[in-house]
């Protein structure tokens, strides 16, 4: 039997795969090769589905990286690369994730508010951060903006910038960080 967690991970997969529309049941069941009675057995219909999944998306591709970010108690400019590492390393198959919970969310309320809240989250993360480093404060916004952006962008264009390429992009992008904070001795 499938846990809950099986279901939603089985979600996001088939949501990167081939988008919103072929979350269904029939498609759920068949890529776990289970019946109804199991996915009823853990949600109430796709609405609770939708919902218990977009929760799982927002835990698992943002509060998880903050939170293990967070859990290093090092210096801003230390946790700021854990985080960009974090990130860039996650390899639990969800290139193309955030790209299908945007399309997604271009059609769905639901989803919508959920997109914007992790939105926020990750950029007032990113502000924490950068204002960590020191630096005026009128560059903190800025900045997390820049850094977010970034991401969103690379994600966003055919084909997406692999990581390898986005880590030398994010170099750069710090080299703007305050100086005497950003590359500590």
């Amino acid at each position: 039997m499938a846990s809950k967690r099986d279901w939603l991970r089985t979600g996001l997969r088939v949501l990167t795969q081939d988008g919103a529309r072929a979350l269904t049941i029939e498609r759920l069941c068949g890529e776990l090769d289970l019946t109804k009675g199991s996915f009823y057995h853990h949600f109430k219909g796709m609405a609770g589905f939708k919902t218990d999944l977009l929760a799982h998306f927002e835990s698992e591709h943002t509060a998880r990286f903050i939170s293990a970010t967070e859990k290093s108690g090092e210096p801003a400019p230390a946790r700021l690369r854990r985080l960009l590492d974090l990130v860039l390393d996650d390899e639990d198959g969800s290139e193309g994730l955030d790209s299908a919970v945007r399309a997604w969310a271009l059609q769905d309320a639901e989803v919508r508010a959920v997109q914007e809240r992790v939105d926020r989250t990750r950029i007032d993360y990113l502000r924490v951060l950068w204002r960590g480093l020191g630096g005026p404060e009128s560059d903190v916004g800025p900045m997390a903006h820049l850094l977010y952006l970034v991401l969103i962008g690379a994600q966003q264009v055919i084909p997406a910038v692999p990581a390898a390429g986005l880590r030398e992009i994010y170099q750069r992008a710090l080299r703007l960080a305050p100086h005497e904070e950003a590359d500590p001795a």
